[in-house]
């Protein structure tokens, strides 16, 4: 402990959802430990946006740790399969990237217990997103329920808690709450198709609900969308 603040893991992809968690964490009085995984992702930009978002953050360390998801594919952001450009749908969309949330939360556990961290922050949520099961609340409590019984500090009484600040939050509340946190919104990367020069498609789910997020909240957008 400094300050009598304790260390706390967030997980930083680069979105707008990550960021606004991290910072959550922060402002509940931890010291953080930033972390992102480069899973060989279409929108590898995404980590260049988190590497800024963890400075802007005041992260005592960031780790970006490879783990390379494209050696299993099984999704439109690991494997060549093409992005949806049609709208968000009612089922599992393609984009949905096979337990991605247990791997990186498992990950973020194990940072955690070596470190003496407690809390593990993701900006997980079940309102507007695109229908992934791992953002789900009975996944969060499912995982940290697992948390205590497969660590050491979980069966000897110190238990992990899985902080999901946004879990239900829609994007416009989520576009509020970075505007009160004092956000930049524009450091954050949603897109999961980037057009070139460095722009969001402006028609992937993941643009669609970060445009609408802006609209909703009534508060400027500060992406360049390519559409």
């Amino acid at each position: 402990m400094t300050d009598g603040k304790t260390l706390a893991v967030a997980l930083i992809s680069g979105g707008l959802d990550s960021m606004v968690s991290a910072a959550r964490a922060r402002e509940d009085g931890h010291r953080l430990l930033a972390l992102s995984i480069d899973y060989n992702q279409r929108h590898h930009i995404e980590l260049s946006a988190a590497r800024e978002i963890a400075s802007a953050l005041g992260a005592e360390r960031h780790v970006v740790l490879p783990l390379d998801l494209s050696a299993f594919g099984g999704s439109a952001l690991t494997a060549d399969i093409d992005v949806p450009k049609d709208g968000v749908g009612d089922g599992i969309p393609v984009t949905y990237v096979p337990a991605r949330n247990t791997i990186f939360l498992s990950l973020a556990l194990g940072w955690a217990e070596a470190a003496g961290a407690r809390d593990l922050y993701i900006g997980v949520n079940a309102l507007d997103y695109s229908g992934y099961p791992d953002c789900r609340p009975e996944f969060i409590k499912a995982f940290e329920d697992m948390a205590e019984l497969a660590t050491k500090a979980g069966v000897e009484g110190s238990p992990f808690r899985i902080q999901a600040p946004l879990q239900h939050m829609t994007k416009a509340d989520i576009v509020r709450e970075a505007n009160r946190l004092g956000l930049d919104a524009g450091m954050s990367w949603s897109c999961y198709d980037p057009a070139p020069g460095g722009l969001h498609c402006g028609r992937c789910d993941s643009c669609r609900l970060r445009s609408k997020g802006f609209s909703d909240a009534g508060l400027p957008d500060p992406t360049a969308y390519a559409a």
